[in-house]
């Protein structure tokens, strides 16, 4: 397993390289966030060995478990799992990213609920880009209103937008999905939304379709990890 994923890690790198070049990205712009859920810490400091620094959560109690374990390593945390009400204390006071904000009143309480000290909070706007109704996220109708409520609170950082679009294998159909979510990021950064430059969007099954339409930030679990350990049965 060790050897696995640090030659996926290395893999993954030089895919992302390969379409940073197919698509006229500028080199280096896509960041790769190692998602770890349902993965156990021994997975996580083997990605760490291999240069991984920043990893992405879905579960709140199995991410916390795994945060305080690792405390003495250089990582970045990323929240992209939905958000309860009663859980934004501790997501507020553990992790550098959430990308996964729909609701000005999520907001408001990262807000409050950020430790005194703490440097603003990374906040990503979660959009349902495909108005699918089984799927979290802000509309693209009502997206401009909660950026605006969002960027009103000085203790976040508004830092872009994140999808998960209905599953297709057709690339084409990948792009066109990840194209709405980019022109909804150029619309707010019209607005004067100039912080708001990155795109969380592409997982193990169409990143290439993300990056070729602007994605910054690729969220890749399978094709590092290899298939999902079992949920943790406690957790939500």
């Amino acid at each position: 397993m060790t050897e696995s994923i640090s030659a996926n890690l290395e893999l993954m790198h030089q895919h992302i390289t390969q379409f940073e070049k197919q698509y006229s990205r500028v080199p280096g712009s896509v960041q790769l966030l190692a998602v770890s859920k349902t993965h156990g810490v021994d997975s996580i400091r083997t990605a760490l060995a291999a240069g991984q620094h920043n990893f992405a959560e879905n579960y709140m109690q199995e991410a916390l478990a795994k945060i305080a374990t690792l405390s003495d390593e250089h990582i970045f945390w990323h929240f992209i799992g939905p958000i309860q009400s009663n859980k934004t204390k501790v997501l507020a006071a553990n992790f550098d990213w959430i990308h996964s904000v729909d609701r000005s009143h999520i907001a408001q309480r990262l807000h409050e609920q950020l430790p005194p000290g703490k440097a603003p909070l990374n906040v990503l706007l979660q959009v349902n880009i495909s108005d699918e109704d089984s799927k979290a996220g802000v509309s693209l109708r009502e997206l401009p209103e909660l950026a605006a409520a969002v960027a009103s609170l000085s203790r976040l950082k508004l830092c872009g937008l994140m999808a998960i679009p209905a599953p297709s294998a057709d690339i084409a159909a990948q792009r066109s999905s990840f194209a709405l979510l980019a022109q909804a990021r150029a619309t707010l950064v019209e607005l004067g939304h100039l912080d708001c430059i990155h795109l969380s969007m592409g997982m193990s099954a169409d990143y290439e379709a993300a990056i070729a339409e602007g994605a910054t930030m690729i969220r890749i679990g399978t094709d590092i990890f290899g298939a999902r350990s079992k949920r943790p049965t406690t957790d939500a």
